[in-house]
């Protein structure tokens, strides 16, 4: 019989004065009352109570246990109070990786808000490209924008995201808008350079495949915010993210072409490693970027 059960029952029929009354605040029979006792009595070799119909009567050594074991139940159910809280409350040293520009604009700048709203957990962020194998690199948690996830991770969909062409207006009053995807090759396409690690191209859907474009131009470079630039200031044709350019498209500063091509939208995901108890810090900072981003005209400010 488990033992803490058992000095639990001891300090229940003390407190509550008889076998009867301890049984009724527990939820069990007195029977099974008498039986933790009893198992308690053997185990410790010796005479807790003298028991009568009566009353019962604490021994010395039953006098001294009790002394000794309130106080334990009582750190106990402290220990486990303290636990069970901190599902409801966040505290520790929350690490997150994310991709360069959308950590930048859309991971980071909300960190002020949690942190107020949570005071005791600390955040680090790791704003890179590069794809971090969360676990052997001791991240808590990653922001991924579409890719294969590891099976041994959970995703949780934070938006979705879709990758289009576009350029300014004044662009396409200068060089015209492209109908078909081989109209790109008379284009300047603002592409990543082989430093960038986009060499592949540009990808899209055509005939029901998956089809690559080789994007060239008369400007390349490694960062992604820098072609974002060039393409807002007329410089040629960008292959952008909807979440990095959907509020110029609501005001006409950029205009989307080939969308008949585009690939199907895909998901901003929230991953960590599978684990049992997930972390409050963890679960309650993905919970503040759904609700953050989920504000109605959030994506087109």
């Amino acid at each position: 019989m488990d033992r803490y059960k058992e000095i639990e029952a001891f300090v229940q029929v003390m407190e509550h004065g008889s076998l009867a009354a301890a049984a009724l605040h527990a939820g069990i029979t007195p029977v099974m009352m008498g039986r933790r006792i009893d198992a308690l009595e053997k185990r410790l070799g010796t005479q807790l109570m003298h028991r009568s119909t009566r009353r019962l009567v604490l021994t010395d050594a039953g006098a001294r246990f009790l002394d000794e074991c309130r106080p334990l139940l009582a750190q106990w159910a402290q220990a486990e109070a303290s636990v069970a809280a901190q599902k409801h409350q966040a505290s520790g040293h929350l690490i997150v990786s994310a991709p360069a520009a959308f950590g930048r604009l859309h991971v980071a700048p909300h960190a002020s808000a949690f942190l107020k709203a949570h005071p005791a957990v600390k955040l680090s962020f790791n704003l890179t490209d590069r794809v971090v194998d969360l676990v052997r690199e001791g991240y808590d948690m990653g922001i991924r924008i579409g890719g294969a996830i590891d099976p041994n991770f959970v995703a949780i969909r934070l938006a979705t995201n879709q990758r289009v062409v576009c350029g300014t207006p004044a662009y396409f009053r200068r060089h015209g808008k492209p109908q078909t995807l081989d109209d790109l090759a008379r284009h300047h396409c603002l592409a990543f350079n082989l430093q960038g690690g986009q060499q592949r191209g540009w990808y899209f859907q055509q005939d029901g495949k998956t089809v690559t474009v080789r994007a060239e131009g008369n400007l390349d470079c490694n960062d992604g915010e820098l072609l974002h630039r060039w393409v807002s200031e007329g410089l040629g044709l960008g292959w952008r993210s909807t979440w990095e350019i959907q509020a110029q498209l609501q005001r006409g500063e950029l205009v989307t072409v080939l969308d008949e091509f585009a690939l199907p939208a895909y998901d901003i995901l929230a991953v960590y490693p599978q684990q049992r108890h997930l972390p409050a810090k963890v679960r309650f900072f993905i919970d503040h970027l759904k609700k953050t981003f989920s504000k109605p005209n959030y994506w087109l400010k």
